[in-house]
């Protein structure tokens, strides 16, 4: 396909945030700088106050975290991202909520014959994760005197983070397991990323934010979006074939409101799958008993009305047996989106402008402005979600600085109409993200938690027939 017969390129506005649940005004772009103008959109409501935090350390250094949770108290001017990233008042300025350590019964250590059974262990992931669980287990039945956990994990440990060749294990992902089948939110604090990074200001933000949404707290909202509109996220897991379980997992992220929050998703087993080129594809029955669930938590959230319009994201194709599923859960919806969104695409874009004298025109000094998309024909268009964004600094900002933005391309297996409203979706959506400090994501948060989800879902036990909180997983 050459450039002549691609359709003109529209460009999406940047998706506003939301900082109050009433008043219209209190909305900004940039959501570090909102929430420091106008503070949390869940200000004033049911989030402790003060949020107390346990500590797990190995054995001798549970002063590197005290001094850690004593530095989110203090003020820090960013060193990196000085065109981005705000400077950090301290953890009560931006939430307005205290932060404090818990009681005395809920900070322990490793016990001290770790440090010499893991070096002298061929397998010294199996030896942390036993030491890891065996206190997870005893904090848990101190669960009610602390709000969130902090684990302290030093770099030298960093051969038992993951497993060896062929071995399914990631120490993250099985203490998130551990701790989100407690119901108890845990934020795990790296030395090299955390504790000895150089810019403090960077490390509290992101600390922050996760430490304010673990507790149950909501930093943002969508500002302006489409009412009576579900978004759902679907991701698939594989459970290897000798773990003895069953072999597949899907997970569906939580059913996400028109203003992109929502706190809940489902989990569900299945056995009636179809494995193409390693990605599994449900049966018809099967989707439509993963989407009813998903439709039962918007109804639950919304005294039991359905939405008007679904939107459903997934990476892989929609098979037309999912397709069916999918339209015999949402028949009570007047519109139905089915969504591919594929990361990796071989397009890329150059953004030109015209000279200042007659001439040919160049190459801009900046990248494709993030929101641009582009149709490719009636099924397929391209989107930066990735790209320059006016309104943060003097000079068009392109976060990270580096390399040419890819755009994502998206896919539409069902639904009609223009692409403005499903991209725009997507573009505010990647803003979503509680858990990270960045302008935005690559991808929606839909995919961006399903992909969390189902690699920790895969590691847990059992799975409960109630719906999980994410913020156990974050």
């Amino acid at each position: 396909m050459s450039a002549s017969q691609l359709a003109n390129h529209v460009l999406l506005s940047e998706p506003k945030l939301s900082f109050h649940p009433a008043r219209r005004s209190d909305v900004h772009i940039h959501p570090l700088r909102g929430l420091v103008q106008y503070g949390p959109y869940s200000k004033g409501l049911l989030v402790p106050d003060p949020i107390r935090v346990a500590t797990l350390a190995p054995a001798g250094e549970s002063q590197h975290l005290y001094d850690f949770l004593k530095e989110l108290n203090s003020r820090y001017e960013p060193t990196e991202r000085t065109d981005y990233l705000p400077a950090w008042p301290g953890f009560q300025q931006v939430f307005n909520v205290r932060m404090t350590g818990a009681g005395n019964s809920c900070h322990m250590e490793l016990e001290a014959q770790l440090e010499h059974a893991y070096e002298a262990s061929r397998s010294p992931h199996i030896v942390l994760a036993a030491a890891m669980t065996r206190a997870l287990q005893q904090l848990d039945r101190r669960r009610n005197l602390f709000d969130v956990l902090f684990i302290y994990l030093p770099d030298r440990w960093e051969m038992g983070f993951t497993g060896g060749v062929g071995e399914d294990f990631d120490l993250h992902d099985h203490v998130k397991a551990i701790t989100a089948s407690a119901g108890m939110p845990v934020q795990i604090v790296r030395e090299g990323s955390g504790l000895a990074y150089k810019d403090r200001a960077s490390v509290m933000w992101r600390i922050g934010l996760a430490l304010y949404a673990k507790a149950g707290g909501v930093p943002w909202k969508l500002a302006h979006t489409e009412t009576e509109t579900a978004y759902i996220g679907l991701s698939y897991s594989l459970r290897p074939v000798i773990s003895g379980k069953p072999r597949f997992v899907t997970c569906c992220s939580q059913v996400f409101d028109a203003d992109g929050a929502g706190v809940e998703f489902i989990a569900y087993d299945t056995n009636e799958f179809e494995v193409q080129r390693e990605n599994p594809f449900l049966s018809r029955t099967e989707m439509f008993k993963v989407m009813t669930r998903a439709m039962d938590l918007y109804r639950r959230r919304h005294a039991g009305r359905v939405p008007r319009r679904v939107m459903v994201h997934k990476t892989t194709e929609f098979k037309p047996d999912e397709v069916d599923g999918c339209m015999e859960a949402f028949h009570l919806c007047e519109s139905v989106d089915l969504v591919q969104v594929v990361e990796d695409v071989g397009w890329r874009g150059v953004l030109h402008e015209q000279p200042r004298v007659k001439g040919e025109p160049q190459a801009a000094m900046y990248p494709v402005t993030r929101g641009t998309l582009l149709g490719l024909g009636p099924f397929d268009a391209l989107l930066w979600t990735h790209g320059a964004v006016a309104g943060i600094s003097n000079r068009p900002y392109f976060q990270g600085s580096r390399g040419t933005p890819r755009p994502i391309r998206l896919i539409r297996h069902a639904g009609h109409g223009t692409w403005d409203d499903a991209a725009w979706a997507i573009l505010a959506l990647s803003k979503m993200d509680w858990n990270n400090d960045a302008l935005y994501n690559p991808l929606p948060v839909t995919l961006e938690y399903a992909k969390v989800l189902s690699r920790v879902v895969k590691r847990m036990d059992r799975l409960g027939t109630t719906p999980y909180q994410f913020r156990f997983f974050m």
